[in-house]
């Protein structure tokens, strides 16, 4: 049976972006009846944008809070009455982890760490965080951040209290056409003629807004406690994403960033020991669940990986060719000419 969220209360942590944007619609349009959706984020600015952007009636539910997840106090009393929490606020711009390496630990490990205490302080009844395909063997500074949350929200599904909230994670890379992607970047360098690319052979997978917020209800609906849900996507290549984009285009390759990959991986041969493979994800289940695994196994009719198996995108069994490139880009990729995520509807 899938989720209802009618009269619940759902707190957003980082809700200012573009995943708030997606999910906001979404959940608005299916659920009407919510009780209220509360955006929880540091900046005024984005604030007022997404106000005025969601300004119909239909958008009555939202609520917004200027707060950092840094501050636990402030965000203990937002989490008061809060049934759900989509835990998204992170700091996530690799290079500049490698340059402010402590600030991404207050964000991304403090931060992670409030958002527990509060959810179990308050009886929030699920919590679901948004991780990241780079900490998976993570290269960088942010994916070290991140692999650090995880653990933390997977160890506090164990915990033995009483109405412990149930914790779960999601797994992916970059949302096409989110702020901070590579599709807007060539878009915006199509009238120098020149596109910006790290390497010729670099891949990338490729998971839509409509596919993060299944992903994210899918979760929701599903997790037991601990689980790292990670969505089965295809995968391109980064030249065959800049031909779509500008086909009159040069390209100049300048290098891979520090600590940037050259193709994502989401799932390790070390997490393939733990991970059920399902119809439309991967579940890669806690070391030491609070619940019996073959139970799961048997509920869910999840099917053991080889040991071998790692989940890299340029070993993928799915390709994305120009062709469907090409639709993707028309159908969620927007003109980045303005900087921000509200310019139309």
């Amino acid at each position: 049976m899938a989720i209802d969220l009618s009269g619940q209360s759902i707190l957003v942590t980082g809700g200012t972006g573009s995943f708030g944007r997606d999910f906001i619609k979404r959940i608005l349009l299916k659920f009407p009846s919510i009780k209220q959706l509360i955006i929880f984020s540091r900046d005024e600015l984005k604030q007022f944008e997404m106000a005025q952007y969601f300004s119909e009636p239909l958008y009555s539910p939202l609520r917004y809070v200027i707060g950092d997840v840094r501050d636990a106090e402030r965000l203990r009393r937002v989490c008061r009455g809060v049934d759900i929490i989509i835990h998204a606020a992170a700091l996530k711009q690799v290079p500049a982890g490698e340059k402010n390496p402590m600030e991404f630990v207050k964000t991304n490990v403090h931060g992670a760490e409030n958002v527990i205490q509060a959810a179990i302080d308050c009886g929030v009844k699920k919590v679901v965080a948004l991780s990241t395909d780079k900490a998976a063997a993570p290269a960088n500074l942010y994916g070290a951040t991140k692999l650090c949350a995880e653990k933390l929200f997977i160890a506090a599904s164990q915990l033995p209290e009483e109405n412990t909230p149930i914790f779960s994670l999601v797994r992916y890379g970059n949302v096409l056409g989110s702020r901070g992607s590579v599709a807007p970047l060539f878009i915006s360098q199509r009238t120098t003629g020149v596109l910006s690319i790290t390497h010729p052979e670099m891949t990338r997978f490729s998971i839509t807004p409509d596919e993060e917020v299944d992903l994210i209800l899918y979760a929701l609906e599903n997790a037991w406690g601990g689980e790292i849900f990670v969505p089965k996507l295809p995968s391109y290549h980064i030249t065959d994403l800049a031909e779509v984009i500008a086909p009159e285009c040069q390209h100049k390759f300048v290098g891979i960033r520090p600590g940037e990959k050259l193709h994502e991986e989401m799932i390790t041969e070390t997490d393939a020991l733990n991970t059920l493979e399902l119809k439309k994800y991967y579940v890669i289940c806690p070391t030491l669940p609070s619940w019996d695994k073959h139970h799961f196994k048997a509920v869910f009719n999840g099917k053991e990986l080889p040991t071998s198996f790692s989940y890299r995108s340029e070993i993928n069994q799915q390709w994305l060719f120009p062709e469907q490139l090409r639709e993707q880009i028309e159908l969620y990729v927007e003109d980045p000419a303005s900087n921000s995520d509200y310019v139309k509807k």
